[in-house]
């Protein structure tokens, strides 16, 4: 839904000519202002002032192509006059119900004087909170296949920024964020953790989201919108001229990156503006710069808590696997069962049981399906999966018909194991089993090298399996939770049942990884980083802290109030509550918090937060008066002021408070928290203490 007005300026043309000129649009509030410039050998360029400083200095874009020459030199630009757009949109699901689409455009269509007289137009889109732009290849007699090996789009910047980065993989997002300046990043020296499945550091790059924080406090974030059939963006580093320049996701099967044929546009290229950390989290630029709802009512997709048959396996407690044999091409039985099975009818029930008791709509269960004994380090995998077939200890009519009963969801699992197109040929066979018996929930992963042999992860081979994954399965009123993921661009405004995903270093590195796990500071930079391109399946809420019983060298580096305080903090619309059932039986008083807590939003304040340091949320749930916060830090205790003043005028609110306990500690004491009700009004102030990896969760409800 879309209310508001739009505003259009028509007037004539003006042309810049090949001597150096320029010209320029501002944002609505005129604190933003990007400028246009030709040099005199026809070579475009852009720069970006914020509040009359410039923030991006000269920064050339162009193109090389594998069958024509490069395109950024000899041009003539024709610059058309700016329109105006000041609309109102509704998000379906999400962290607030209105968003407000206000932004100025330009576009500047650039043309080569000579030889073929080539096309390409930029379009920029200025914002309060940024900037976005994108290449459009017109339809025009003497470019048709556009094969991409380099796209030269350059952000030069004015300071040595600190910056939060992850390397620029072209496999894996699940890296822990380093922080350092801009001219000290070193992405191919970057300590690879030796637990992941794959990777791929080619060059000295980032990937985006990232983050850097100016010496006066100016706060940017890089990142690109609307991904569609075209490569996953890195950011090239020049350490020593302090710049950025687009780096595409490539392949080992072509020579080029991108194939298209024209007409066609690309992503969008987008810079997050602020003063502070707080509002880079309340930007809507990328959501903005995705087209508008193209799959209409989405009702039949329910925001929801989830509990599942996960954690237990990260754990060594169960096992995906069955003990089955591959006989003739088809998984049997050979009686060779090893008892550790952890998707059983029986052990899926005492899931169910225990969400329909605690507000949780639905079980996630992985494991279901023949095919683990080979899911991975097999070159063989094409097949291994077929996405239909349970083992023989789980029966899908009896769970399902069970969970229809207690009012809960199952949440449907496809480990594809990276055999994409095995999955390809699959999908509707699988996604109609899952119409059938009322899922609409599938969360899918993609472990594993890539199948075919030499794709990535983030190429446009994989960004293509990805979307259309996703387009195919709203055909069937599936919602998607992609793990092992291309990352986020906004497209949930376009395509809603793209609901949530990974793309980091997610819970379960808690659980095993050699390094340690998370650090207490790692989910204090993800608000800032990650979570600016969109919604997290985290899987948060462990209250078996130090899990000794079955990993003496892991743990979670977090306190139990931290842990609580995700479900707030980092936004997913379906949040798992992913510790084992007797973890939460044992601990009912702080488990009443994730029965309370919401997860679909009308309202989000970002209340203070410093980028790897703490972060505090609040959260308005979309049909109660209801608000939710919270609040994490990392290793660092500190005490934190809390101003109530987005709560409704002349109304008391009961608020349950869990925070770390006095001695609470993400090592030495992580389960300590102290738990009080108080009454508050928008007048109320709080300050509390946080405790080295600790944090703050409310439950504050309408009296």
């Amino acid at each position: 839904m879309r209310i508001g007005v739009l505003f259009f300026i028509f007037s004539a043309i003006v042309f810049i000519s090949c001597d150096v000129k320029s010209s320029s649009i501002s944002s609505p509030d005129e604190n933003i202002e990007v400028k246009f410039h030709l040099n005199k050998v026809g070579q475009f360029f852009y720069t970006i002032n914020y509040k009359n400083k410039k923030v991006i200095d000269t920064s050339y874009v162009g193109f090389d192509f594998a069958n024509a020459s490069s395109f950024y030199k000899g041009c003539i630009a024709k610059v058309k006059e700016p329109t105006e757009t000041n609309e109102t949109w509704q998000m379906p699901w999400g962290e607030q119900l209105n968003v407000t689409n206000h932004f100025k455009e330009i576009t500047v269509e650039l043309q080569e004087k000579e030889a073929l007289k080539r096309k390409v137009n930029l379009v920029f889109k200025v914002y309060n909170d940024g900037v976005g732009f994108r290449y459009e290849f017109p339809e025009q007699p003497n470019f048709n296949e556009v094969l991409i090996v380099n796209e030269r789009t350059e952000f030069n910047l004015t300071e040595d920024y600190k910056t939060f980065w992850i390397p620029g993989d072209w496999d894996i997002y699940e890296h822990l964020y380093s922080t350092t300046k801009l001219s000290e990043i070193d992405a191919t020296n970057y300590k690879v953790n030796s637990a992941l499945a794959q990777t791929s550091i080619p060059e000295n790059a980032v990937n985006t989201p990232v983050t850097l924080v100016g010496k006066n406090g100016l706060h940017l974030s890089f990142h690109e919108a609307a991904l569609i059939d075209y490569a996953g963006m890195t950011l090239k580093v020049d350490t020593q001229n302090l710049s950025f320049t687009s780096s595409l996701v490539g392949s080992n099967n072509t020579k080029y990156k991108v194939k298209r044929t024209v007409p066609f546009h690309t992503p969008w290229r987008t810079i997050q503006i602020a003063d502070n950390a707080p509002d880079l989290i309340a930007s809507n630029l990328i959501l903005n710069l995705n087209e508008p709802n193209k799959l209409g009512d989405v009702s039949w997709f329910t925001p929801m808590k989830y509990t599942g048959v996960w954690w237990e396996m990260h754990l060594g407690k169960s096992s995906w696997d069955y003990g089955m044999e591959m006989v003739d091409g088809k998984w049997k039985d050979t009686g060779k069962a090893h008892g550790k099975h952890g998707a059983t009818t029986e052990n899926v029930k005492r899931f169910i049981d225990f969400s329909a008791k605690n507000n949780i709509g639905g079980v996630l269960v992985e494991g279901w399906n023949t095919g683990w004994e080979r899911w991975i380090g097999f070159e063989d995998r094409e097949g291994v999966f077929d996405f239909v077939t349970p083992y023989p200890d789980y029966s899908l009519d009896e769970v399902t018909q069970y969970a229809k009963s207690k009012g809960v969801e199952i949440i449907m699992h496809h480990e594809t194991s990276a055999a994409t197109e095995t999955y390809k040929k699959q999908q509707d066979t699988a996604y109609a089993l899952m119409q059938k018996y009322g899922m609409h929930t599938v969360k899918s992963g993609y472990v594993g090298k890539i199948l075919p042999k030499g794709e990535f992860h983030h190429g446009q081979y994989m960004v293509n399996q990805y979307n259309n994954a996703a387009i195919k399965a709203a055909k069937y009123q599936v919602a998607v939770n992609a793990h092992e993921p291309i990352k986020a661009t906004g497209l949930r405004r376009t395509y809603p049942n793209i609901i949530s995903r990974e793309g980091l270093r997610g819970q379960e590195f808690n659980a095993w990884s050699p390094d340690g796990g998370n650090p207490p500071e790692h989910l204090s930079i993800v608000a800032f980083t990650r979570m600016l391109a969109g919604p997290i399946d985290y899987t948060p809420g462990i209250f078996n802290i130090k899990f000794n019983e079955f990993k003496k060298d892991n743990q979670v580096n977090t306190t139990l109030a931290h842990q609580l305080a995700l479900y707030v903090v980092i936004y997913s619309p379906v949040q798992m509550a992913a510790d084992l059932v007797e973890h939460y039986e044992a601990n009912p008083k702080p488990l009443q918090f994730i029965k309370d807590v919401g997860v679909d939003w009308s309202k989000t304040k970002v209340l203070n937060g410093e980028v790897g340091e703490f972060v505090t949320i609040a959260r308005k749930e979309r049909g109660t008066e209801n608000w939710f916060l919270g609040a994490i830090t990392d290793e660092n205790s500190r005490m934190i002021t809390l101003n109530f003043d987005f709560l409704d005028a002349n109304t008391n609110y009961e608020a349950v408070i869990y925070k770390d306990g006095k001695t609470a500690h993400w090592n030495n004491n992580p389960l300590d928290i102290d738990i009080e009700k108080v009454v508050l009004n928008r007048q109320s102030k709080l300050t509390i203490q946080l405790a080295e990896g600790g944090g703050l969760a409310m439950s504050i409800l309408k009296k």
